[in-house]
């Protein structure tokens, strides 16, 4: 008549380690999400005429096949560090960014302190993005009790972000802000104040056309009143 406590005990015992959540057996590490940027980023030394702001002969062609042959792209971080004195350097620093906005390009400056005389150093900053291996199933599609995320979580952003990023440079770094345009901030801090916000015109060719509705408090009849 002792067995039937044994048994019982047993049972419970098989029922309890039952419900235990089971060890997991993936870990974010084993298929890592996130995007990879290779540097392919070059130096370019230019030649300026002996003390002076003007190119030396041929420089101008050469910067122009470059951009020609995409050596130089639209995508790039160009930035120059001239030689000589500060406003020689600022000058000759003027005169590369006003050859690249020819193209298009746009130009910053970092001074440097050892520069080949008559020379400056342009800097290429390009980067090229490897997207995640996506998707990925390396976790079981079955019921997961650890409340661990699966392993095909975040594929998607990660995978977008690389796609639509149109310089991948910006994610090595970010662009310096530049000066906020004033008169549209405030002017539509003050429409706020004096309660005469613009609502959005209707739009026929959307699926969904903007009501034709009054700003709130602004002081007109609105449909159906």
């Amino acid at each position: 008549m002792k067995i039937y406590p044994i048994l019982t005990a047993t049972a419970l015992l098989l029922a309890l380690s039952a419900c235990n959540p089971p060890v997991a057996e993936y870990t974010a590490a084993e298929a890592p999400k996130d995007l990879v940027l290779n540097d392919a980023s070059r130096e370019l030394v230019v030649r300026f005429v002996p003390g002076s702001d003007r190119l030396a002969r041929g420089e101008v062609e050469r910067l122009g096949r470059l951009v020609a042959s995409g050596e130089i792209g639209a995508h790039d971080r160009i930035s120059v560090s001239p030689s000589g004195p500060p406003s020689l350097a600022a000058r000759r620093a003027e005169r590369i960014a006003s050859e690249m906005l020819r193209y298009g390009l746009t130009v910053g400056t970092m001074p440097l302190a050892t520069v080949p005389r008559d020379t400056a150093l342009v800097e290429i900053g390009r980067y090229l993005v490897t997207m995640p291996p996506c998707p990925n199933w390396s976790s079981a599609a079955a019921a997961d009790f650890t409340n661990m995320r699966t392993s095909n979580f975040g594929c998607a952003t990660a995978s977008n972000l690389g796609e639509m990023v149109a310089s991948p440079t910006d994610l090595a770094s970010g662009q310096p802000l530049g000066p906020a345009a004033g008169r549209p901030a405030a002017a539509a801090v003050t429409r706020y104040l004096d309660d005469k916000v613009k609502l959005p015109t209707a739009n026929t060719s959307l699926p969904i056309a903007a009501p034709q509705t009054e700003a709130p408090g602004s002081g007109g009849n609105s449909p159906g009143s």
